[in-house]
This record gives structure tokens, sequence and C-alpha cells, in this order.
């Protein structure tokens, strides 16, 4: 018992323990919005959340512990489960209720959306990658740069074809991050941008449908028709916000919680839930402790022993950041619908599961980077 005791202490000496604490106070705050929010309804949310959060927790611990260049040795494997996984879904993918894209499979009764682990996949491959280009010194080569554009777009256009535009995009901006930490010129991107701006045109009359053109029409919507079908969830979890005022109505005692007024606010809306019950405070209070973790990652980044390391934390920091921020966006009106979870408080087993899995991952950026504090200087983006 003792030996034991001493490892326990040891593990938490070289961890990192304010993330444990970012990490544990972000998930309280989960389970009390979704317990709030669930009296509107008769699933059990929170025990599911909570199921998840337990699995979430002993992965956690177990990639800490694990030197994290062994998923680089063994960035094949990433790569195979990843893209096993998406095509999956082709096969046997289901429409679960309140979302209308095919990106879920069921097993034994509970559904599992593959993409949400495809993103650790992902993060991995890229990781491995992108850290051989910076160690051979050929991250500006155009013929690498172009072999990573077919990296990223893999599962971009596979997710698409699924009808996930969400995870899509939140792909596309985990790209992006990566690679432009690690180096890639910026005036590849600058082309990037160019070449979207004028295939602007083609993509709204031929790639978009009329309900995604409209989930976009309804953001600059004038009149009335912002308060209806396609605009209606963004409008009342609006009014759920301001009703919640300064200090918010308190924990359990929103009522238009209570009456489920928003649609899908257990998943993509459980924002609206905080600015309610919680208020303006509360809502700065979580925003704050998104930050101070986004901070810390990216500090752990920079302290990696090595590019691989230091990609890893990267792809991680870019995975919250991303969806943070277009969650937000969708929540406040700024950006059409696209069904994309606020990491932490969103109701989902299988999201939930892979963020501790990747804030596993960073804590053995960190342990296995304690004893040698090798600081990687940024590459130069001109």
């Amino acid at each position: 018992m003792k030996k034991i005791g001493e490892k326990i202490s040891n593990y938490f000496k070289y961890t990192d323990r304010l993330l444990w604490v970012l990490i544990i106070a972000l998930n309280t705050l989960s389970l009390l919005l979704i317990a709030s929010m669930q009296r509107a309804g008769e699933y059990n949310y929170l025990r599911t959340q909570s199921i998840a959060l337990c699995i979430g927790i002993v992965g956690a611990f177990m990639l800490s512990v694990i030197d994290y260049k062994f998923l680089r040795k063994f960035w094949w494997l990433a790569a195979i489960a990843g893209v096993g996984l998406i095509g999956v879904v082709f096969i046997y993918g289901i429409t679960v209720e309140g979302t209308d894209d095919m990106a879920w499979i069921n097993i034994g009764g509970f559904s599992l959306q593959p993409s949400e682990i495809v993103k650790v996949c992902f993060i991995v491959t890229l990781s491995a990658h992108l850290s051989w280009l910076m160690k051979s010194g050929k991250i500006t080569d155009f013929l690498n740069v172009c072999l990573l554009a077919v990296h990223g777009a893999l599962p971009v256009m596979l997710i698409h074809l699924q009808g996930d535009d969400g995870s899509a995009l939140i792909f596309a901006l985990i790209f992006g991050v990566m690679t432009f930490c690690a180096g890639v010129q910026l005036r590849y991107y600058l082309g990037v941008s160019a070449v979207a701006a004028l295939s602007i045109p083609f993509v709204w009359t031929r790639i978009l449908n009329n309900d995604q053109r409209s989930r976009f029409m309804v953001l600059l919507d004038l009149d009335e028709n912002a308060k209806s079908v396609y605009g209606w969830q963004q409008y009342q979890g609006k009014l759920s916000i301001v009703s919640g005022g300064y200090k918010g109505e308190g924990l359990f005692q929103g009522r238009r919680v209570g009456y489920a007024i928003v649609p899908e606010q257990e998943n993509d809306f459980i924002f609206t839930v905080a600015g309610e019950e919680l208020g303006f405070i509360g809502c700065c209070v979580i925003l704050l402790l998104f930050l101070v973790l986004l901070l810390r990652i990216f500090y752990k980044s920079a302290n990696a022993r090595d590019e691989f390391g230091q990609n890893l934390c990267i792809g991680v920091f870019a995975l919250i950041l991303s969806q943070v921020a277009v969650n937000l966006g969708m929540v406040l009106g700024f950006l059409p619908v696209v069904g994309v979870t606020l990491p932490f408080f969103s109701a989902g087993g299988t999201s939930l599961m892979v963020l501790m899995l990747c804030m596993g991952i960073v804590q053995s950026v960190h342990y296995y980077s304690s004893d040698e504090r090798l600081i990687i200087k940024p590459h130069s983006n001109d």
C-alpha cells in the first residue's frame, strides 16, 4: 500500500495539477447544467454523461502514464482506425433524433458518433506527419504542403459526404491551426482563402442545399422570418441568455429551461442553459475556464520535448478552440447552426470521452517532458 501511495503521489507531482483542476471544474459545471436541463424530459442525460466521464477519466489516466512517443510509433494504426470508423458509418450509419445527418452507429442500444473518435486519430496522424516534415526541414516545400493538404482533405470530404458538415468544419480548422503553428507559410493560406472566396457562387448554387442556404440567410433576415423555422432555435436561445440577466435565475430555477423552450438545449445549445440560470457572471466564468485551459495547453506545447509532442498539444488546442468558437457563434447568431457541440458541456458520451482522452495526451506530453524542458522555438510563417 505504501508503494502504491508513493506512485500516486509521484504521478500527481509530475502531472499538471492545474490542468486537472480545470478539467474537474468544467465537468462539474457541465453535470450541474445537464442535471438542471433534464427536468424538461424523460431521458437521463446525466447518467449517460456521468458514465462517459468516468470512462474518460480512466482513459485519460492511462494515456497520461504512457509515453506519447508510443503514439508516433503506431501512427499507422490511428490512420487505419480513422478510415475504418468513417467507412463503418457509410455501411451502418444511422440518423439520431434531432439531427439530419447520418453520422452515428448503434452499438448495443447506444449511439456512437465515430467522427468524434476520428478527431483523435487525425490529430495523431497529422502530428506525426508534421513532426517528420519539421525535423527534415521540408515543411515549406510545395510538394509536401500539397501532400499535407491531401492528408487534411481526406477526413473533411468523407465526413462531408455523410452530411456532418459541422464535424467537417472542425477537422478543417484543426488542420489549419496545426499546419500554421508547425511552420507552413502564410502565402498558402492566403491562396486557399482567395480560391475559397472565388468559389462562393459555385458552392452556394451547386453544393449547398436549400436548408443550408436558409440557415445562412436567416442570419441576415431582418423581418419576422428570423423568428420562425430556421431561425427559431437561435432566436429562442438568445432570449434565454438575455432572460438570465446579470446573476441568472439560479440552478434548477430556469423556467424556459424547465419547459425546453430552446430545441436541443442539452446538446448544441447548452450555453443557453448557462445564460438563463447562471447569468452573465456564470457565462463569463465558463469562458474564463476555457481561456485558461487553452492557454495551459498551448504552454504545454511550447515546453514539449520534441516536435511530435508540440503538434499533439496544438491539435488538442485547435480542437477545443474551434469547437468553442463555432458553438458560441451558432448560439449567439453570428454563424449558422451546423451541429457543433460545446466541449465538456454538451450532452454526448462519445464527445466527452474523446475530450478526456485528449487531456490524457496533453498530460503525457507534460509528464514526459518534465525532465528536460526543451522549448521549441516557433517557426516562421512568412
